[in-house]
């Protein structure tokens, strides 16, 4: 949990489930998992134990599920200024073995924050879609969250009455999914568009493939960017310009996050050829892993590699939509 975030396209982060397990090539190497073994290490918040474990001198994540203490799940009705939230950067609330009890609870706090803008990413889109479709069907999905709101509010029946009564879904609910290949996009987006959410969205980051041909219908946002940390993948210049190209033709905002720790600006590669996929050019690390002539990118960390694309920013986001007051 964080009051302000790092990360490019959000204000804040709110962690109210923690803990995860490896589901496609995007979670190789994955920053939450290093971050839970830091955060278990310190020992400070006990919810994140067991969350992960070493294995051949890398921590991966255990599989291990924990719905954060009350005052974390509770943290974003204390925040008074609005705030566009990341919930769960340290874990997927829509893995298998989340219960949706912890879900009505996670829900129950974003519609008593109508001053906020949750952002939810997920790998899981199926289950998502499942649990979204709840609020529309019969609507017991609502009542169960309404019920969940009145149990964690001092005036639980106001609360039970406001989020029974509200609008679904939730207008200051943003839902999306993380899509790093083509195969990837496909599976989930079709999930996504199926899904009843006040905005869709995509985070391709960090993207490992051409995305290829997109169907954009239904997507109200796509984010792009690269890998970065140790053992990063670099990001070929051509995925992420196809991306921007089409939300543009489609009218889509589109958000460029960042190159990770690979570019070649500013530095003499650019298009070229080399006799081995790998080689240290002047103490820095290249590589040209299309096996072709092609773009050679040099590793030159996160911060030089900034988050221009063509001498562009890219910060398009959607409009935010109001929500009735609590």
């Amino acid at each position: 949990m964080a009051d302000k975030s790092a990360i490019e396209w959000t204000d804040a982060t709110w962690n109210p489930i923690v803990g995860c397990s490896i589901l496609s090539p995007g979670c190789t190497h994955c920053y939450a998992m290093r971050m839970a073994a830091r955060i278990e290490a310190m020992g400070g918040a006990k919810h994140y134990a067991g969350t992960t474990k070493k294995v051949n001198g890398n921590t991966i994540w255990t599989g291990k599920l924990a719905l954060a203490p009350e005052h974390i799940l509770t943290q974003p009705l204390r925040w008074a200024r609005p705030r566009r939230i990341f919930v769960n950067s340290m874990g997927d609330m829509f893995h298998e073995d989340v219960p949706y009890e912890w879900i009505d609870r996670v829900f129950a706090v974003m519609a008593l924050a109508p001053q906020h803008t949750f952002q939810v990413l997920t790998k899981r889109a199926a289950r998502m879609r499942a649990y979204a479709s709840g609020f529309e069907c019969d609507g017991a999905r609502r009542l169960n969250v309404a019920a969940a709101a009145g149990r964690m509010m001092e005036d639980g029946d106001n609360a039970h009455d406001y989020v029974a009564n509200l609008g679904w879904p939730l207008p200051n609910v943003w839902l999306g999914v993380s899509a790093e290949r083509r195969v990837e996009w496909l599976e989930r987006t079709t999930e996504l568009r199926q899904t009843p959410a006040a905005v869709r969205f995509v985070s391709a980051e960090p993207l490992l493939g051409d995305l290829g041909q997109l169907d954009l219908t239904g997507l109200d946002w796509i984010i792009a960017g690269g890998e970065s940390g140790p053992d990063s993948r670099p990001m070929h210049p051509a995925w992420p310009r196809s991306i921007r190209d089409q939300c543009q033709a489609a009218g889509v905002p589109f958000f460029f996050k960042q190159w990770g720790e690979w570019n070649t600006r500013g530095h003499a590669f650019g298009i070229g050829v080399v006799k081995q996929p790998h080689a240290e050019i002047d103490g820095l690390s290249i590589v040209a892993p299309w096996g072709r002539e092609d773009v050679i990118m040099a590793r030159v960390g996160k911060k030089a590699a900034g988050r221009l694309l063509d001498g562009i920013e890219h910060n398009a986001m959607p409009e935010l939509r109001e929500v009735p007051a609590l």
